[in-house]
């Protein structure tokens, strides 16, 4: 199912250890899904972020990526953020490096984006919204909160069912130094690896 390059991706990704402590931060996560799962309801999950611009979109990818290649089925990944901006160029950038194909399907401020991570796959659509926009589900979904900005700002989110923080540091730090792509490409590692080990939990 998955492009070859995103496969030899994760089987390098899939075994990145991760702390005992970020594994406890992650259990919530994983006990809303499995819920899920075995009451065979699908998974609806909101990555949200300040701007939706970077961590949130990254996490959405890698989740929905993460669920195809563990076979998790019926798990529908959204984005959204406290305000609209637009998905960050280097995020397609950085996710294309990794194996994923990246059409721009629109050419306004805020661009919509097709992300494929498989030949026959669904794509993902992205492009920046705020979390409660008509794109994403208004009921039955968990909140993951993926700044701390947006999660302390944020205090009530309409319609979830769980919210959880899953906090990442954000790359926008090192835009336009040396290290920007060095610094994306590992802060879209750490969030893929830990999407793998979600999921990798999950029994069927």
């Amino acid at each position: 199912m998955l492009f070859e390059e995103i496969n030899n991706s994760i089987e390098l990704l899939k075994d990145v250890q991760i702390s005992t402590d970020r594994k406890a931060d992650l259990q919530p996560f994983i006990n809303y899904i499995q819920s899920k799962v075995s009451e065979s309801k699908n998974v609806n999950l909101n990555f949200i972020c300040t701007h939706n611009s970077r961590r949130s979109h990254l996490s959405q990818i890698w989740a929905q990526t993460a669920a195809n290649y563990y076979g998790i089925k019926n798990v529908f990944c959204y984005s959204g953020g406290t305000e609209a901006t637009a998905m960050f160029p280097m995020v397609g950038k950085t996710l294309e490096s990794q194996g994923f194909q990246i059409s721009k399907l629109s050419h306004e401020e805020n661009p919509v984006y097709s992300i494929k991570f498989g030949k026959n796959a669904h794509p993902i659509i992205g492009f920046s919204k705020k979390y409660d926009d008509e794109f994403n589900p208004k009921s039955e979904f968990a909140a993951l909160m993926t700044c701390s900005h947006a999660d302390e700002n944020c205090p009530f989110i309409i319609g979830c069912e769980s919210r959880i923080p899953v906090r990442y540091n954000d790359p926008k730090a090192f835009d336009n130094t040396p290290q920007q792509a060095e610094k994306y490409l590992e802060r879209s590692k750490e969030i893929a690896s830990e999407m793998l080990f979600v999921f990798s939990q999950i029994k069927k």
